[in-house]
């Protein structure tokens, strides 16, 4: 019980020490302190600065020391306080001052003796020491954290655009890409914190210089006034004092200042200090022979320390053969690895330089060389943020986690032509014209402009193309103007859009359980083990579902409905219909107007009755199918016709219901012809519940031409 106390006091005293020690710099402003104290907290200050100079010198990024502005906040506030502390304990027991550590200092600096010459020398030591501070280290140290934050500002959005282009290059995962987005964050949060903590430690240099005079002055008319002292006796003792305690202060300080100097200069790199030192000056041993030569040579000059010179000079040359040696070996290791690489390539390499498998790109998007600037991050890249934001929407609207999109450039393309595959085999493929505007006609038009004759990609709708100047007059004239970027981008979108089930495949949907089983583990043991579901199974029943887009974001309910549906059977085209049931209310939703509404054609009795007399379940397992003979399939196809261009014209979704058991086999039958169709059973309408109400315009009849 005892140990479980302590710890939780330590614990308490380890969570709030900076708090503690805040209020202690305070109190030291405030409240006098013994001698003791003050010399306790010297040795504090110059250790505290010590290990914050090596933590410098240590941290290969300057932003992973991102806590390094606050702690010269403090460090200079503890450093200030000290100050204030030692000169009212000097000020007030003036040759009685006992201080351990600033008589220490005075003695090392000044000297012992009883004459003039140390204070002089130490006064000038202290200047000096002054002026270095401030006019080298500190004030280039403020120079380089301006620039450093104004050039970090300015190149966010540059970094930024790269990791995205890098993202859809599939260079790296999702993941990466946050976390070197944090980075850039945090590299531009460092360094403008560093552009305003640079200023404490130069206010921090001004401060000292003003107490050190502060001291001497007033500790002059303090001995001599208020304690009678003769003058050179005053002069002696509070110059010693003042100079051990300035030095004692000032050493601290001029250490934060080099810290600072060292982290605002800092790379990037992932090198520490010592690394990158090493590395880089052993970039050639010439340089030290020849280093090495001239001070040899200058060792022979007349009056020259030649003792010096010539052992410095002979150690170079020593340093630089040895390097000039391991340069030579290493050449030759590569150029034997070239011959070697050289050899294979001509005799066709060895089994194992052959990969068994080439694997193809999920998907891929192929530009010709005139589209290139589309995707150049130095020209805006605007079609990669297009590309990231098509995989969100996809993610949101059909729950398929889209693979990154892998932009390449393709010689065998035409110059203004695009191309975009799954696993390698081409899904669609149009042409830009760069410096020219797409203009679809909506039914809005005023007034008609001239132009080239094209067709939209996506959708195939009738459109010109419009120079660039003829911009703001095709929007005036009522066109729907789209720019390349988005023609691109939305004919992508389409293309997912009616291929999400090919995207689809085994390992995602093992990624889409492993994600499910995180948050909802029962069920997805029920689906896969319970009910002895395999991933193929799996995949079935969500490639069926994607295929009439229906949305499999909601995979907890679709799993839910596999497990209630799986000791039964495990046929994919009943357990499509069970799971569509149980999203009845979401595929609704989908076609209904902003009223939940849905307007639908109702498939006759007799219709119904006579796809179910022409089944046909293939003996592997696949789909089923319709058995029509040929008069009786383009009947079929007739009336189906008549009722999607009926509903079209007057502007609905063409939407058919119809009983569960016939749904599947009258989108399967009509698929081919009419691919816009959506099937809807009266089982996802009974799931729907109140939310939704239904009007029937019509009934799809055999022979029947009124609908």
């Amino acid at each position: 019980m005892a140990n479980n106390r302590n710890g939780e006091f330590l614990k308490t005293i380890e969570d709030n020490i900076l708090a503690i020690a805040a209020i202690i710099v305070i109190l030291m402003l405030i409240i006098p302190l013994p001698t003791f104290l003050l010399d306790f907290f010297m040795a504090v200050n110059l250790a505290l600065s010590v290990v914050i100079l090596l933590t410098v010198l240590y941290t290969p990024k300057a932003s992973e020391f991102s806590s390094f502005p606050r702690v010269i906040l403090f460090a200079t506030l503890f450093g200030l306080g000290i100050n204030v502390s030692s000169t009212r304990l000097i000020l007030t027991m003036g040759m009685r001052f006992d201080g351990h550590m600033v008589r220490a200092f005075s003695s090392f600096v000044v000297g012992g003796g009883e004459g003039n010459q140390g204070i002089v020398v130490g006064m000038v030591i202290f200047i000096i020491l002054i002026v270095i501070q401030s006019v080298v280290i500190t004030k280039g140290a403020t120079r380089v954290s301006e620039v450093a934050a104004r050039f970090s500002l300015d190149s966010m959005n540059t970094k930024m655009f790269a990791v995205d282009s890098e993202l859809n290059a599939g260079s790296i995962t999702e993941e990466e890409a946050r976390e070197r987005k944090r980075s850039i964050q945090r590299e531009s949060d460092f360094y403008s914190a560093m552009d305003g903590s640079s200023k404490f430690v130069s206010g921090n240099v001004k401060a000292g210089i003003f107490i050190t005079v502060i001291n001497l002055v007033a500790g002059i008319i303090t001995g001599m006034i208020l304690r009678h002292e003769p003058f050179g006796a005053a002069v002696s003792t509070y110059s010693r004092l003042t100079i051990g305690d300035g030095l004692l202060s000032q050493l601290p300080s001029l250490l934060l200042s080099f810290a600072t100097g060292l982290i605002v200069t800092g790379s990037n790199s992932d090198e520490k200090l010592s690394e990158q030192v090493k590395r880089q000056f052993a970039v050639s041993g010439q340089v030290y022979c020849i280093g090495g030569a001239t001070m040899t040579l200058l060792g022979f000059v007349p009056g020259m320390p030649w003792y010096i010179l010539l052992p410095i000079g002979i150690a170079c040359i020593f340093v630089g053969y040895r390097m000039i040696n391991g340069e030579k070996r290493l050449q030759e290791q590569k150029n034997v690895a070239a011959v070697a690489a050289k050899n294979r390539s001509q005799t066709g390499g060895s089994p194992e330089d052959v990969s068994p498998v080439v694997p193809l790109d999920p998907l891929s998007l192929e530009l010709g060389y005139a589209l290139i600037p589309l995707v150049d991050k130095e020209k805006g890249a605007e079609l990669l943020e297009r590309i990231t934001r098509i995989r969100r929407e996809a993610a949101l609207d059909l729950g398929l986690v889209v693979p990154r999109i892998r932009i390449i450039d393709n010689m065998t393309l035409d110059p203004s032509e695009y191309s975009f595959k799954i696993r390698g085999i081409e899904a669609g493929r149009s042409k830009i014209r760069l410096g020219y505007y797409m203009c679809m006609d909506t039914g809005n038009v005023s007034q008609e402009i001239k132009g080239d004759k094209t067709k939209d990609p996506a959708f195939g709708m009738p459109a010109i193309w419009v120079p660039e100047d003829q911009r703001i007059e095709a929007e005036h004239a009522g066109y729907a103007v789209v720019d390349p970027p988005t023609i691109i981008a939305t004919h992508l979108t389409e293309i997912i859009r009616s291929h999400a089930a090919e995207i689809l495949g085994r390992q995602e949907v093992s990624a889409i359980m492993n994600k499910i089983k995180e948050t909802n583990p029962v069920v997805v043991e029920e689906v896969l083990t319970n009910c002895k579901f395999t991933y193929g199974e799996l995949e079935k029943v969500l490639q069926s579902l994607l295929r009439e887009q229906v949305s499999i974001r909601n995979m907890v309910m679709i799993l839910e409905a596999l497990a209630n549906f799986g000791p039964v059977t495990h046929n994919t085209w009943i357990l499509v219909d069970k799971v569509r049931e149980a999203l009845g209310l979401q595929i609704c939703l989908q076609y209904a107007d902003a009223d939940h509404k849905l307007r639908v054609m109702q498939l006759s009795q007799g219709l119904s009755e006579k796809l179910l007399a022409h089944k046909v379940e293939p003996a592997d397992g696949s789909r089923p199918l319709v058995a029509f003979d040929p008069v009786d399939g383009r009947n079929w196809i007739k009336e189906v016709s008549d009722a999607f261009a009926a509903m079209q014209s007057r502007n609905f979704q063409p939407v058919i219901l119809c009983a569960e058991e016939v749904r599947s086999l009258v989108k399967i039958s009509t698929e081919r012809e009419l691919p816009g169709l959506v099937v809807i059973s009266i089982n996802e309408i009974i799931a729907a519940g109140s939310s939704i109400s239904v009007e029937v315009l019509g009934e799809i009849k055999e022979n029947s031409g009124d609908k």
